[in-house]
């Protein structure tokens, strides 16, 4: 059976693409690698992955590729080193963004919950939440 190597990209759904942007590269680091759709979308590098940002009402109508889109906040986590957990809580304060939550699976560090301007979930965790 072939076999998938690995998520390739993600789709979060915002009201206000140019906001969510900043957002992603000014606190989190993400680089952009280019907007689409007269800035109705984007495209984010997160490590090795990409994270597309769309308008969620413009990509339920399109036709290719085939419609899509999200109602409400949905939720997505992105993978750090756990020694870096504790500079990351900083960051985020000094950013003004509010942790919504740390909870540990298992014997991990605690992953840390909060909300990107459009009300979606993020998580921050550690490798070892799965066992992969």
């Amino acid at each position: 059976m072939p076999q998938i190597e690995n998520v390739l990209e993600s789709s979060l759904y915002v009201e206000d693409v140019q906001r969510a942007v900043r957002f992603y590269c000014e606190v989190l680091g993400l680089r952009l690698l280019e907007t689409f759709d007269d800035g109705q979308g984007a495209a984010l590098a997160a490590g090795r992955s990409v994270l597309l940002l769309f308008r969620a009402a413009r990509t339920r109508q399109q036709t290719k590729p085939p419609p899509h889109g999200a109602i409400g906040p949905v939720h997505l986590a992105f993978r750090v080193k756990p020694e870096e957990m504790a500079s990351w809580k900083q960051h985020l304060v000094r950013y003004g963004v509010p942790i919504e939550m740390e909870h540990a699976f298992g014997e991990n560090i605690p992953s840390v919950y909060f909300r990107d301007p459009d009300g979606n979930s993020l998580e921050l965790a550690v490798e070892t939440l799965w066992p992969l």
